[in-house]
């Protein structure tokens, strides 16, 4: 119904909004109504977290994520006027409201430039709500209209692209080296004047995440008709991508825009983000490592153990992929909640049955190297395969070995019969044989 007036926002899985390029998120607070007092017809948009971007208004059930109102976006190109909060007796007593004029098209949906226009309230009914901060913020990033600064840097790019076009007559294989010279040039001068001081740094911050953005979609993109590549290249160009890609989080969710919702917006961020070194490292990775990670990510909004300690707990209240595990020795790990261990006992028993190994076992090094895991994490999965009955350990001076438990198929009755076939009887040969 709501989709019928306000435009609709994507949100990824775990509910946090989907930003476009160059959207940073400014300032968020719960329990926000979004109504609309001219028009009986326009649903009201009750209880729900209301977050604003230097591009938009975005209101999110948190209740409903599923829904097809689960979340609607005001473009802040569509309001045209904002109102002054009233300061009365009778305003002291009530929610805070905010009331502001955007466009609309002849049927009433929000659009930019329409031919006539409605007044919308937002009822802040949050008890931590701040209007006079919420007002002051919201004037500021409309009169700043960010969207516009980008929509003519965008359009600013594409005529001097054209205009080169013209001018360079150079065509073919040169004309491509070219073009790739000039490109590279102009990244080479915008890291030389990112790189000169500190404050260079945090002031090319965006434009340096951006550029990363877009040099990964070119490499992602590229045209399937070029010579196969050796090993090598592929090899580098996979790592370009994974660097370009923890190079940052263009709107890390901090405690000055998030308020109250802090831990519950930075636990869906880290949800998003976690998808793709989940995905690298098989389904499980070390919670310091992701710490590591993120943080990298975060760049100079670095959260502290606590807060990500925090986040990961709250996984348990939303609907999300992922989960914080807790190995039997304390080593904490976040994983898929597809991650399946019977799949990796599977693995680990494959490899203590080999010959070698029924000799003289595998160590938690030799089990990284099949799961292509850290030492630390393989090892917390031997001991756990070993909970389960399936190996036995044996800890000496050079540290723990591991062995497929053969107990389990000895007759206790009969304890020197051996069978005709089965892992104890291969066991037995191989000893014999090396003996």
């Amino acid at each position: 119904m709501a989709g019928k007036w306000f435009p609709a926002a994507q949100l990824t899985s775990s509910g946090r909004p989907v930003f476009v390029t160059g959207e940073v998120e400014s300032t968020l607070l719960s329990s926000v109504d979004l109504e609309c007092e001219e028009n009986s017809h326009v649903p009201l948009l009750k209880s729900g977290v209301l977050i604003l971007t230097t591009h938009r208004l975005l209101w999110i059930n948190e209740t409903n994520t599923s829904s097809s109102a689960a979340a609607v976006a005001i473009p802040l190109g569509t309001v045209t006027h904002i109102f002054p909060p009233k300061k009365s007796m009778k305003h002291m007593f009530a929610s805070p409201r905010v009331r502001f004029q955007v466009s609309t098209s002849v049927d009433g949906m929000v659009i930019e430039n329409g031919q006539k226009s409605m007044v919308l309230t937002l009822v802040l009914r949050g008890s931590k709500s701040d209007l006079d901060s919420f007002y002051s913020r919201f004037w500021e990033v409309w009169r700043g209209r960010s969207w516009e600064v980008l929509s003519l840097a965008s359009s600013e790019s594409t005529s001097m692209e054209g205009s080169s076009v013209v001018k360079t007559t150079v065509v073919g294989v040169s004309g491509i080296l070219r073009r790739e010279q000039e490109m590279w040039e102009s990244t080479d001068k915008t890291l030389q004047d990112a790189f000169q001081d500190l404050n260079a740094l945090m002031s090319k911050a965006k434009e340096m995440v951006m550029l990363a953005e877009k040099m990964r979609l070119k490499l992602l993109s590229g045209p399937a008709s070029e010579p196969k590549a050796n090993d090598e290249e592929m090899t580098s160009k996979q790592e370009m991508q994974d660097w370009l890609l923890s190079v940052g989080i263009a709107s890390p969710v901090t405690k000055e825009s998030a308020g109250a919702l802090y831990h519950q917006q930075l636990s869906r961020q880290l949800a998003d983000f976690v998808k793709l070194p989940l995905e690298r490292a098989g389904g499980m990775i070390a919670l310091i490592d992701i710490y590591c990670l993120f943080n990298r990510a975060r760049g100079t909004e670095l959260i502290s153990p606590e807060d990500l300690l925090r986040a990961c707990a709250i996984w348990e209240k939303f609907d999300v992929p992922v989960m914080l595990r807790k190995f039997d020795s304390g080593v904490m790990v976040i994983q898929n909640k597809s991650h399946s261990d019977e799949e990796v006992f599977g693995r680990i028993k494959s490899l203590v049955s080999k010959p070698d190994a029924l000799r003289t076992g595998i160590s938690p090094s030799d089990a990284a190297m099949t799961l292509g895991i850290a030492p630390a994490m393989a090892k917390e999965h031997l001991l756990t395969a070993e909970s389960k009955g399936l190996l036995c350990r044996d800890i000496s001076p050079e540290g723990f070995r591991f062995f497929i438990n053969l107990f389990k198929e000895i007759d206790l009755n009969d304890i020197y019969s051996v069978k005709d076939h089965g892992i104890y009887r291969s066991w037995i040969s191989i000893g014999s044989a090396s003996g």
